[in-house]
């Protein structure tokens, strides 16, 4: 068997989240949840699904895709995943610490499990040993709100949907305080900052957001590899989460060796696909953090995250991009079930992209 294609699929689906829409970080208004799907197909007609990160990248990972990663992949046995993906990065060694030609192997790397899951009639999460289940618990990934009153109303209503537990992107203590405030002392809290403070910030705000117990706080500082400042930012005893800015997973060891954080968060869709993944979890948790994987995506990424955590233990959420889409590319494996995501059972990642929602919301 060989690979003969590997094309990249840029879709724009509208959305609703109940509130006005935010900005991103060029300061445009998100109207859209993006995704680069990449489809590769092979000579015996099975097609494997994988997705790439995109958003402020796009520009450079579709290239990446088309231009570094396709060449070296056509041709070539697609049930090889190890043998394929480290000759890529050979090839590409000055590519590969991280950024967008990673994005673009990680999109292969989740098609190729997907293939060989189809080829072997075993789901991905089987294959990565794990146990049969479902569901998989998910946590209500909230996008910005910026006001309190607004906080407080879509946490009452991300509660009354199911979701028990919730992550804000909020950056004041009266955000924090107001999702608090609306679901009571037991429900789990997390907040993301998306690399807002300085040092010196991020241990004030930790002083005064420590009083909400927060489960944890995510990505507090910038640059978010200031591994010895994580370091000291944990002293102030809220636990600190970071990962998805991962570039490779011997970044895993720099962060471990520091003492850096308490839980990692790779990205299927950045750090290298599924097996680097895997590999970063194994070494994570061998060093006694925890592992729960980013996932705010829309495509075969959220469904190579479900089929993670399903391998993982049962107390693992999966991120869940809390919204309404106008059509969901993954049909109902998007929707939440009583706080929970569906495990796909098929063949692979289970399930394959809408080719009718492809279709409608096509870009490139």
């Amino acid at each position: 068997m060989k690979i003969t294609n590997v094309e990249p699929i840029l879709i724009h689906v509208p959305y609703e989240h109940g509130a006005p829409k935010p900005p991103m970080g060029s300061g445009e208004i998100r109207t859209s949840m993006d995704a680069i799907l990449v489809r590769v197909e092979t000579d015996c007609g099975i097609t494997g699904w994988g997705e790439a990160f995109g958003f402020a990248t796009t520009p450079v990972t579709i290239p990446a895709i088309r231009e570094a990663i396709a060449p070296r992949a056509v041709g070539h046995d697609p049930t090889d995943i190890d043998g394929l993906t480290n000759r890529i990065k050979r090839q590409l060694q000055n590519m590969m610490h991280g950024g967008p030609a990673r994005f673009a192997l990680s999109a292969l790397d989740i098609a190729l499990w997907d293939i060989k899951g189809k080829i072997e009639g075993a789901p991905i999460w089987q294959m990565l040993g794990g146990r049969p289940k479902e569901h998989v618990p998910a946590y209500a990934s909230l996008l910005r709100l910026l006001e309190p009153s607004l906080v407080s109303r879509i946490v009452d209503e991300a509660l009354g949907r199911g979701y028990k537990q919730i992550k804000l992107h909020e950056r004041s203590v009266e955000a924090v305080a107001a999702a608090r405030n609306a679901m009571g002392p037991s429900v789990p809290l997390m907040v993301d900052t998306n690399c807002a403070w300085t040092i010196d910030e991020a241990i004030d705000m930790a002083r005064a957001m420590k009083y909400y117990e927060l489960t944890w706080l995510e990505e507090p500082i910038t640059p978010p590899d200031s591994y010895d400042e994580l370091a000291q930012l944990r002293e102030e005893g809220i636990p600190i989460a970071i990962g998805e800015n991962l570039g490779n997973p011997n970044d895993v060891r720099w962060l471990a060796k520091a003492g850096a954080v308490d839980i990692v968060q790779p990205s299927v869709v950045k750090l290298g696909g599924i097996t680097d993944v895997w590999n970063t979890i194994a070494f994570a948790t061998s060093q006694g953090i925890r592992a729960v994987p980013h996932s705010p995506f829309i495509g075969p990424g959220l469904i190579a995250t479900i089929h993670i955590v399903a391998a993982l233990g049962d107390d693992v959420p999966c991120e869940h991009r809390y919204c309404e889409l106008e059509a969901s590319p993954m049909g109902e494996y998007f929707d939440i079930v009583d706080g929970g995501l569906k495990v796909p059972q098929g063949p692979g990642l289970g399930v394959d992209p809408d080719e009718e929602v492809i279709a409608r919301y096509r870009i490139g």
